[in-house]
Formats: C-alpha cells, structure tokens, sequence
C-alpha cells in the first residue's frame, strides 16, 4: 500500500492539534526533594500504578504520535544530516531541512552554507560566523 504525501503545513496542523500528555512522577508534586521526571511507580498500593480516577496516567503506548507526523522537524520538513557540499544535491527545498553534522570544520561549514544559500535549502544550524576572521591586535610594546 502506497502512503500518503504528507506537506509540511499538515503536519504542522496535526501535531498543534495533539494534546500533549504530562507525566509527572508520583508525589512530585507533594515533595520538593522529588523531581518531576517521570519514574514508573512501583508500590503495591501505588493508586497511580492502579490508574485510580483522578491521578496522573502512565506512560503507555497509546500516547505516541501518529506515523504520519513521526520524525519530523517541529517546522514540518523531514531532516538530513550534511557532511559534505555534495550531500545537497539530493535534497528537495519543499520537503527537508537540512542540518549540518556535529563534526564538520569551519571551512567545509562555509562551503555548505553557500552551496545551501544558491540552491534555496535551509540549514537547521547555520553558521555563527561564516567568512569572517577575527582581526589581529597588535600590541604596542613601549
């Protein structure tokens, strides 16, 4: 079965749509020595294990995305990771982002950012400084 073009702007749609769950750990709110990261509770009278009404759910399958809107960027375009200028050509404007790898000097950045800028792609993380050096202060010794 073939899928469905999802577009940017739908994905977007669906995911403001979402209702997102908050899963607080048990008693986080009650203690302030228990941090609100969620850890499953474990007790054997635990109400929130025995999803009583009126406490928080757990984590459970049911609440994932939907297929259509997993492994997005929150902008909508699906992602691609660049190493190198010739990494782009294979890139669609309309449908990905790209973003540029963790390990990639300065130089090559520099190449990237103007082989994306002619093409119409955006980069997810730009350079800071592109082609600019910073000037040399020469100190004056008396």
């Amino acid at each position: 079965m073939k899928s469905k073009e999802v577009s940017a702007a739908d994905i977007q749609k669906v995911k403001k749509g979402l209702k997102r769950m908050k899963f607080p750990r048990q008693e986080s709110w009650r203690y302030v020595s228990i941090h609100n990261h969620w850890r499953k509770p474990r007790g054997m009278d635990s109400k929130m294990r025995r999803s009583v009404k009126g406490w928080p759910g757990l984590v459970k399958v049911g609440y994932r995305t939907p297929k259509s809107c997993r492994y997005f960027h929150p902008s909508g375009f699906s992602e691609i990771i660049v190493y190198r200028p010739e990494d782009l050509d294979d890139v669609d404007p309309k449908k990905i982002v790209a973003r540029m790898g963790r390990t990639v000097g300065v130089r090559k950045r520099d190449q990237i950012m103007d082989r994306a800028k002619s093409m119409g792609i955006r980069i997810i993380n730009p350079c800071r400084v592109s082609g600019v050096e910073p000037e040399k202060s020469e100190k004056t010794s008396s």
